[in-house]
């Protein structure tokens, strides 16, 4: 339709046209902006005169612009909330400091929106609540230790507690523990001393080993020169033995046996002996055999019927 034909229309006529041009520019703005697109890992409340009336799944979607409204956008994805320590005390009354890291998800978009007014907030301060509960059970060395139960414990009573918000806790962990500077500093204290402590227990146990190891070393040592020397007199004798059986055997001359005789008084002579019984006939192989030798310490006396009957 060109200028002409509606110059030739009549008023009304016109009017007709622009208002349905009118309605229909306004029926498209209506159908545009009903249109929503739900990203995903996220969803939409719907508010029908201001209250609830339904949850918008990710995807395309269309809800009618004047009656319903799109309230709040919730995203599904699970958040890391890191709160600022937060002074607790201790059984044994030690005043530190303590921050934690919550993780967290909405799990009833609709409870989120309407259960509280700042969910965010209310996790925090429920946090430290409770951390501070659980903290006041238990003394320090305890609380340095006990980490994971503590964590354990917290999540299972937050996650509880937050059921009514829509918020479903997966995991709380204690970051940092800020102890009093008086208290670090005995702790290391400790600590030293401890070292300390192990430093001279390992010294100690290195010293007994070594005393130990060489006592056993000076032993089988002792033990291997008397088994040395037993050997080394059992051959001795075992070959004088056989030296004497021989000559026996061999029936030496009597020139002989008397030259062997003057080489033991020699012997004899160079001993620690102060007197030697010769008998009167040297000569005689068997006085020879019976001669005696009296060992008498420096500066003893001889007595006794032993003494009587060699001096006899």
């Amino acid at each position: 339709m060109n200028i002409n034909h509606l110059v030739g229309l009549a008023p009304g006529a016109i009017v007709g046209i622009v208002l349905g041009g009118i309605l229909f520019l306004i029926i498209f703005i209506i159908i545009v902006r009903g249109i929503r697109v739900v990203r995903q890992g996220t969803v939409v409340i719907v508010e029908k005169f201001g209250s609830y009336d339904r949850t918008l799944q990710p995807g395309l979607k269309f809800i009618t612009p004047i009656l319903r409204r799109a309230r709040h956008t919730i995203s599904m994805k699970e958040r890391v909330a890191d709160f600022p320590p937060k002074p607790v005390i201790t059984k044994d009354n030690v005043t530190m400091q303590i921050d934690t890291i919550v993780y967290w998800q909405v799990c009833d978009p609709k409870l989120f929106a309407y259960g509280a007014e700042n969910p965010l907030l209310a996790l925090e301060n429920i946090s430290a609540s409770t951390l501070r509960n659980i903290i006041g059970e238990f003394e320090l060395d305890e609380t340095l230790t006990s980490r994971d139960y503590v964590n354990s414990k917290l999540q299972i009573i937050i996650d509880k507690a937050t059921d009514a918000w829509g918020i479903k806790v997966t995991r709380v962990e204690i970051k940092n523990i800020i102890l009093p500077r008086d208290i670090q500093d005995s702790m290391e204290k400790q600590m030293r001393a401890e070292r300390g402590k192990r430093e001279a227990i390992l010294n100690a146990e290195g010293v007994r080993q070594s005393a130990i190891l060489v006592a056993e070393g000076e032993k089988q040592a002792a033990v291997l020169r008397a088994e040395a020397r037993k050997v080394a007199l059992i051959t001795e004798a075992e070959g004088q033995a056989e030296a004497i059986q021989r000559i026996i055997a061999a029936k030496p001359d009597p020139a002989y046996v008397t030259l062997q005789g003057f080489e033991a008084l020699k012997v004899l002579a160079n001993g620690q002996a102060t007197k030697i019984v010769v008998p009167s006939n040297i000569a005689d192989v068997a006085g020879l055999l019976t001669s005696l030798t009296e060992v008498v310490a420096p500066g003893t006396r001889t007595g006794g019927a032993a003494g009587a009957a060699v001096r006899k």
